[in-house]
């Protein structure tokens, strides 16, 4: 059974991928910071902020992908409140198709997530995290 921490990230990737806005919201902090890869494209590398930044990171996602699907696969839990989530991302549109290696580094406080961050492989985010998993970019 996971822990809650890792159900409160499963539940937001969840919603993410059913581009659920309000769905999101309920699970963050209204001092969230998310630094997803989008933000390279659509906010000039800029972190978004808070329930606003949350709204526009999902209206920034709609112009740039029709579909934009994270698949995790494995999830890794610290004491400190931090959840790794890793496995691939698919994505097509903006002239891009995407299937790659995935990692997804989220802090959780207090019930709600606080912090959230995207790397283009799994290993960045576990290495961000101070973890390291053999063959964690490997393909599923």
């Amino acid at each position: 059974m996971a822990s809650r921490n890792v159900e409160i990230v499963q539940q937001f990737m969840a919603a993410f991928e059913q581009r659920d806005v309000e769905g999101l919201i309920v699970l963050c902090s209204r001092e969230m910071v998310f630094e997803p890869q989008t933000a390279q494209i659509a906010a000039a590398g800029e972190p978004y902020r808070g329930h606003a930044g949350l709204r526009r990171y999902m209206e920034d996602v709609a112009q740039i992908w029709q579909e934009l699907r994270p698949v995790p696969d494995a999830y890794h839990e610290l004491d400190s409140g931090i959840v790794v989530a890793t496995g691939r991302v698919y994505a097509w549109g903006a002239g891009r198709v995407i299937d790659a290696p995935a990692g997804w580094l989220w802090r959780v406080q207090d019930g709600l997530i606080v912090y959230g961050r995207t790397f283009g492989s799994a290993s960045g985010a576990l290495e961000a995290a101070g973890l390291t998993v053999p063959g964690a970019d490997a393909s599923a």
